[in-house]
């Protein structure tokens, strides 16, 4: 196998853990916080609900 064709796959090996990431944090976003607020256009609502009740991690104490 040459650099290339090592390249190649680290690429595309890069670009399915980035998808796949980016599916993780959809998914988390979309349980976070409910639709009307990530459609809202209103600047910094989203940062005044967090400050108000902040979501709860699990695990913490």
């Amino acid at each position: 196998m040459n650099t290339f064709a090592l390249l190649e796959y680290s690429a595309w090996g890069l670009s399915i853990l980035l998808g796949l990431w980016m599916l993780v944090d959809m998914f988390r976003t979309d349980r976070s916080y409910s639709e009307d607020l990530l459609t809202s256009s209103r600047e910094g609502e989203i940062e005044d609900a967090s400050a108000v009740d902040p979501p709860q991690k699990r695990g913490a104490r």
